[in-house]
């Protein structure tokens, strides 16, 4: 596990985008991975629904998540805006 990366608490579902999005801070400045409901779904073996499921799912496979993100990171797989797709 990585030091310099911790994965905060904060996580949102944007409905419009229907895209989880998860704060992670990476020696000490705020990134934002973004997990779409596709990858939600596939990942959680669910059908989703609404932002309630959504949250649901990704308390189920956070660490899953998680290490997928802290890859992409260490890889610097950064969008234009600085943020992370996972």
């Amino acid at each position: 596990m990585n030091q310099s990366i911790i994965f905060t608490d904060i996580v949102e579902w944007d409905q419009a985008s229907k895209q989880l999005s998860l704060i992670v801070q990476v020696q000490g400045m705020n990134v934002t991975c973004m997990i779409s409901l596709t990858t939600l779904e596939k990942l959680a073996s669910m059908n989703i629904q609404n932002e309630q499921q959504a949250i649901a799912a990704f308390e189920l496979v956070r660490f899953d998540i998680e290490d997928l993100a802290e890859t992409l990171i260490e890889s610097e797989s950064f969008d234009e805006q600085g943020l992370i797709h996972v």
